[in-house]
């Protein structure tokens, strides 16, 4: 199991934003490295493709190993002490599915966020 994580996400995308800050404020031992897709951080990860990376996360574990989907949520949020609330999603009867949901939304996050938010998209959104 991780023990760390760099997580890259989509920091246009204020569900997004909204979820990373939620994460952070639990990371009290600082374990979750957050990298924006669209920030000149992400320009030194060379080995992930943008545009993979905006079709759903992705993130490194202190092995190096490539995590993607509701695999990086649930280790995230597991890192925190929340893996609870997502640990069904890795179930094996479940998996197939909610991975298939999760590529849904998140092809169509900025239409959620905008009936969610109120904004689709945002260029200064920020983790606070």
């Amino acid at each position: 199991m991780p023990t760390s994580l760099i997580l890259f996400y989509d920091g246009h995308c204020p569900l997004c934003v909204k979820e990373m800050t939620a994460l952070k404020k639990h990371d009290t031992d600082n374990v979750i490295q957050l990298v924006d897709i669209f920030s000149e951080t992400f320009e030194r990860y060379p080995d992930i493709d943008p545009k993979s990376a905006s079709e759903r996360l992705h993130a490194y574990d202190e092995n190096g190993v490539l995590l993607e989907g509701l695999d990086v949520t649930y280790q995230a949020w597991r890192l925190v002490g929340r893996g609870h609330y997502y640990a069904f999603t890795r179930w094996p009867l479940l998996k197939p599915i909610c991975d298939w949901c999760y590529l849904k939304f998140a092809r169509h996050r900025y239409t959620v966020s905008g009936w969610l938010t109120g904004k689709k998209r945002c260029d200064n959104c920020r983790i606070d």
